[in-house]
């Protein structure tokens, strides 16, 4: 057996440490332990669906799949297809609606790859939060995967307005923050501002019970056109002439601007990558989220992947040329 000089030993114990050390500075990709299952209706369609999420390995993403249908659909921002009342993506000759609840979640609890399968054309709805997707992931557990985790970071303002209305990305230190504000007439809502830094337990303790909501002025127009035939009591906050309608009432008092976070941190989920920024909009909704992104990306200045730190060099050299075509390409079926 070689025996070492204390010298020797000492160089050794460096070696390791330096290794621990760079170990612990590297930030891991997450999968699912074990798959969900959810079942509820759509909020939109009205029709039973059941919500499926299987593990993914690493830099794989995240992706939507119908049980109908045999097209996939990478989670991001360019499969985007319409955003009036909740974001749907692209899949084949249809799309899968609703998906906001399901990224925000994911996002919320830094889940980076994961399968997703519906049944159906709507993600159901559940209580119309995010609180129950949580729940079974938390129940399912949480899987390190072998590889570093990418971050979209922000260089430079990119802001998109449409009147009053405002959404923008700016560079800031640490992982995504989030300052929204409504404005409402209604006295229920009226103006609520909230800022939050996004990570695993601000999202469980601030946004992820925060529901969806509604007027009751609205809901015939709605139903004609399509939209809220599964909305209810059970999961949304329906807001009537003299106030919140719920025989439960709000969550939170500041409940609405929280749903408009979570709707956020779904939506920019859809950018490929956690981001690395400041997301302030004012009146915004999943047509500003999504036209953010759109700016962000038309503009290769503002933003880059970075990866992890190398332990010796002290350099930043992520291998970016697949995670780039994912962040950047339209599906192609």
């Amino acid at each position: 057996m070689t025996r070492l000089k204390a010298k020797d030993r000492r160089c050794v114990a460096a070696d390791r440490e330096t290794c621990a050390s760079a170990f612990r500075s590297v930030e891991f990709q997450a999968t699912l332990r074990s798959p969900v299952l959810l079942e509820g209706v759509g909020v939109h369609s009205g029709k039973p669906a059941r919500l499926s999420i299987y593990p993914a390995e690493a830099d794989a993403g995240v992706s939507f799949a119908r049980a109908d249908c045999d097209a996939v659909s990478a989670a991001l921002w360019s499969n985007v297809c319409a955003t009036e009342l909740c974001t749907s993506l692209r899949l084949g000759a249809g799309a899968v609606a609703t998906v906001e609840h399901v990224m925000a979640a994911l996002a919320g609890l830094a889940i980076d790859n994961a399968h997703v399968e519906i049944d159906g054309p709507e993600a159901p709805v559940l209580d119309g939060s995010a609180v129950a997707i949580v729940e079974a992931i938390d129940e399912a557990g949480v899987r390190a995967l072998p590889a570093p985790r990418r971050r979209l970071e922000i260089l430079k303002t990119v802001r998109v307005e449409r009147g009053a209305a405002f959404a923008e990305l700016s560079p800031a230190e640490g992982g995504l923050t989030l300052d929204v504000e409504i404005d409402f007439t209604h006295a229920a809502i009226g103006r609520q501002r909230k800022r939050l830094a996004l990570d695993a337990d601000s999202f469980r303790r601030e946004l992820s019970r925060a529901r969806t909501f509604g007027f009751l002025r609205d809901i015939e127009r709605l139903w004609r056109a399509g939209f809220a035939l599964g909305a209810s009591f059970e999961n949304s906050i329906a807001i009537g002439e003299d106030g919140v309608l719920n025989p439960g009432g709000l969550r939170y008092r500041d409940e609405f601007v929280r749903h408009k976070m979570l709707d956020a941190v779904g939506d920019l989920a859809l950018a490929g990558a956690p981001i690395s920024g400041l997301f302030r909009s004012r009146c915004g909704g999943h047509a500003l989220n999504h036209a953010v992104l759109q700016a962000l990306f038309a503009d290769r200045s503002s933003w880059r992947l970075s990866g992890v730190q190398a332990a010796r060099r002290g350099e930043v050299r992520p291998d970016i040329g697949r995670f780039t075509q994912l962040a950047l390409a339209p599906e192609r079926s």
